[in-house]
């Protein structure tokens, strides 16, 4: 077992099993949570992974013996232990590595209520008491009071809570193509369609740890190639692709095309709008400028928060935000915990696109209105270096502003980028934006000049 603080992350667990995370550890990690959390009961579910299993079974050994209940919910994906959370008013952890490749694996745990356990919430605490549990081990500390597990099939009401939350009724017929990637999909979304018109074409639905066809890992353009081709293949009017652990949800439209997720954020948010007027919806700072415009267009409140989901949804819960959603397609709800689930954005876009009878791709146009670079990265060995150099190089224009809540964001009269340092490794990463492909590309060309210029 490696040490504890590398693998103990700002949002989550995870390590190589077994050199990194290993059943003593996530023995020691179940009875530290109760601890901590003072919790009577907890829920967990896993993914599809080989480690998966013993390692929520030795969580679960762990919690019991601090004389906590443990609900299992046996393989789910993480929106699944989500509703889990919310629904059954208990603590939760979700054993998987999400996209990570097969040698992984990790936790992501939550209090009650679907309410995200992190760096600054208790994963410090959970981590610092887990260690002292360790070094005591074998002999023990002398704390045993057993409680027991309960199993616990949560996959009918998963689908019923998400199905209850949009309106499928009356959408026309549609031809659906959808890649599990061997992960978590390939259980859930056979309970959550079933029923409605859809002809769908199933893509890697056996649960497979080992990720034999490709990464489960939709960010990745190579990953989409097999969605992409069998959409065409099928005359398709829509491709759906999730990750390991289906909590994220990435589409391509009939033309075989990837879709940007701010034009997804767009359309779900206009949707939510038009059931809760005047809400507030979250966006990350690297998602289109199209995003907080539709939503101030349908009368909704934009709010601007810094990458990663633990922002996301601490403004969520702060300011009753009835959507958010980020350019890594991770999309949160109101309606769902402030969590978010991948297949519950993937059932707004399939209530759209069955609503009318157009194609996705002519649904999307009046969300995507802007060029976009996606994400470029840089290695650079003085990150903050780099920064520099790109923001005197832009700050002192004429018409630009300059904001430093994430990293470096310039913005003009009708371009933006955003240049923000990778936490683990010596990378810059550079999106940026413009109202026309030949200005986009001129700005993203000028910045990276800059940053991958000799100091």
């Amino acid at each position: 077992m490696g040490d504890l603080a590398k693998i103990f992350k700002a949002y989550d667990i995870r390590g190589v099993v077994p050199d990194e995370l290993d059943e003593a550890a996530a023995e020691a990690v179940g009875a530290a949570f109760v601890e901590v959390l003072g919790a009577e009961a907890v829920v967990v579910a896993r993914d599809m992974r080989a480690s998966s299993g013993p390692l929520s079974a030795a969580f679960a050994r762990g919690a019991t013996g601090r004389g906590a209940e443990v609900v299992d919910a046996g393989l789910g994906s993480t929106d699944l232990l989500y509703y889990a959370s919310g629904s059954l008013g208990l603590p939760g952890a979700m054993f998987t590595a999400s996209h990570n490749p097969a040698r992984y694996n990790g936790m992501k745990l939550c209090r009650a209520g679907a309410v995200p356990v992190g760096a600054d919430t208790g994963l410090t605490e959970i981590r610092d008491r887990a260690a002292e549990i360790l070094a005591h081990a074998p002999e023990g500390d002398g704390v045993v009071v057993e409680g027991k597990v309960v199993q616990r099939d949560l996959l009918a009401g998963y689908a019923a809570h998400l199905r209850g939350l949009v309106d499928l009724s009356g959408i026309r017929p549609l031809n659906v193509v959808v890649d599990a990637g061997n992960g978590m999909a390939g259980h859930t979304v056979p309970s959550v369609l079933d029923g409605l018109p859809l002809e769908v074409t199933p893509l890697y639905f056996e649960l497979d740890g080992a990720f034999p066809n490709h990464e489960a890992n939709p960010l990745e353009p190579d990953n989409l190639r097999d969605l992409q081709k069998a959409v065409l293949d099928k005359g398709a009017d829509i491709g759906l692709a999730f990750d390991g652990d289906a909590d994220r949800c990435w589409v391509v439209d009939e033309r075989g095309e990837s879709v940007s997720p701010s034009a997804i954020t767009a359309l779900v948010a206009a949707r939510e709008l038009a059931r809760h007027p005047g809400a507030t919806v979250i966006h990350n700072l690297i998602t289109s400028r199209a995003v907080p415009e539709i939503v101030t267009e349908h009368g909704g409140v934009p709010m601007r928060t810094r990458v990663g989901h633990s922002f996301i949804k601490a403004e969520m819960a702060r300011t009753e935000a009835v959507f958010g959603g980020e350019h890594s397609a991770h999309y949160y709800f109101r309606d769902f915990w402030f969590a978010d689930s991948g297949m519950l954005a993937a059932l707004h876009v399939l209530a759209a696109l069955g609503g009318q009878d157009g194609p996705l791709s002519g649904l999307l146009e009046r969300y995507s209105r802007y060029a976009a670079s996606g994400e470029i990265n840089s290695t650079v060995p003085d990150q903050a270096a780099a920064l520099a150099r790109v923001r005197a190089g832009f700050a002192g224009r004429a018409g630009t502003s300059v904001d430093e809540l994430d990293g470096l964001t310039v913005s003009g009269p009708d371009w933006w980028f955003n240049l923000r340092p990778s936490n683990t490794e010596p990378l810059l990463r550079l999106n940026a934006e413009a109202a026309e492909e030949k200005l986009m590309t001129a700005v993203r060309d000028e910045v990276l000049a800059v940053v991958r210029s000799a100091p």
